[in-house]
């Protein structure tokens, strides 16, 4: 990156302003100027996930915990949603943007600031699980699959989870070498919660050793304890902790992930 320092960068709080919102609208209208091809994947994996495992698989499972299994699995697909959308926004797109494109070089001449640059970039990576959570949530209402209200908190819900995704993935990027380094957090972190964190089964069908580590260490649990609450109508105590959880390590890793990036960034 361009040498814009003559000191490393230290660990401290973020000074951000509203020229945070440029890099996010930037972000946004190159999103808008691709939406066909953005919006047709997250339109069509739900769908053949309710199809293949909902229908299809779901026909030979009873009940889990007294919903078919097809509403069960159905707000795990949003909660995935958005999971994918920050994670993979604030990794391979983010690295492009920084790397490849120099977008971040291009930005940081201006007055917009470091920290406002990847603050823009973590909040653009929130948005994006938003709109691919949404959008879940949509086909899942057409298959009719929604039984609450409470529903309509679940963007919202989405957009915190994806702040946390994108955080995250903020971090793997400030120490990638290279763009094929995000294979390694794509496999070994991304892919366990996909399969181990309540989504396509009940924790409590675990060794009691990986529901605990599933609680203590794997996001995705608590996003889709929350979401599926919302979607069942089913407003539990576990539901705050979860939410909690979430709020606390989305504001530790908000902070951990732009400080890693100013060391990247400011040589």
């Amino acid at each position: 990156m361009t040498k814009i320092a003559d000191s490393p960068a230290k660990f401290a709080l973020p000074k951000l302003t509203y020229r945070l919102w440029h890099v996010w609208r930037r972000n946004f209208d190159v999103f808008m100027k691709t939406i066909k091809v953005n919006f047709l994947p997250s339109l069509i994996e739900p769908i053949l996930y309710l199809l293949a495992l909902g229908f299809g698989l779901g026909g030979f499972i009873q009940p889990i915990e007294g919903v078919p299994y097809i509403n069960f699995i159905a707000p795990a697909l949003v909660a995935i949603s958005a999971m994918y959308g920050g994670f993979f926004e604030c990794t391979y797109a983010s690295f492009v943007r920084m790397y490849f494109q120099k977008t971040f070089d291009a930005i940081i001449a201006t007055p917009v600031s470091v920290e406002e640059v990847i603050a823009g970039e973590l909040l653009w990576g929130a948005t994006r699980a938003a709109i691919n959570s949404t959008t879940v949530l949509a086909v899942i209402a057409a298959f009719g699959l929604i039984s609450s209200p409470l529903v309509l908190l679940v963007p919202i819900v989405s957009l915190l989870g994806g702040l946390l995704f994108a955080c995250l993935a903020m971090c793997f990027t400030a120490i990638a070498p290279n763009i094929d380094f995000f294979n390694y957090p794509a496999f070994l972190l991304i892919t366990p919660m996909f399969l181990l964190s309540g989504t396509f089964f009940p924790l409590s069908q675990l060794p009691q050793m990986v529901e605990t580590a599933a609680l203590i260490f794997l996001p995705l649990t608590h996003l889709v304890n929350l979401i599926r609450g919302l979607v069942l109508g089913r407003v539990e105590g576990s539901m705050l902790l979860s939410l909690a959880w979430i709020t606390i390590v989305t504001v530790a890793l908000f902070l951990l992930s732009i400080n890693l990036m100013k060391k990247r960034l400011i040589k």
